[in-house]
């Protein structure tokens, strides 16, 4: 399943991360777990923010995601299940 992971990393302990040089192997850690299509980071609700697009292919692989931005990152995370245009209009098709 296409899924958007969205990550807030808690301010203090982002800036501790960046200045012992660790964000960027955080990052690529979990971009490497996760294969994303798309991937976006951004300030959002004040909060550094990481948007990772991939496909979820089973839900055992949640904790092995979400577990080193929890530990590392002090992240606040969600998954929530998305479409692109041809799975809407796969749906859409089905309607009848």
């Amino acid at each position: 399943m296409r899924v958007l992971l969205k990550a807030h990393f808690d301010t203090e302990k982002g800036n501790q991360l960046i200045s012992s040089g660790k964000m960027g192997g955080l990052i690529q850690d979990i971009v490497d777990r996760v294969h994303p299509e798309a991937a976006y980071f951004l300030p959002d609700e004040g909060e550094r923010t990481a948007f990772l697009v991939f496909d979820l292919e089973d839900t055992a692989q949640i904790p092995v995601i979400t577990e080193p931005l929890f530990r590392e990152g002090n992240a606040t995370v969600s998954y929530t299940p998305v479409m692109n245009l041809e799975d809407v209009q796969k749906g859409l098709s089905q309607l009848g």
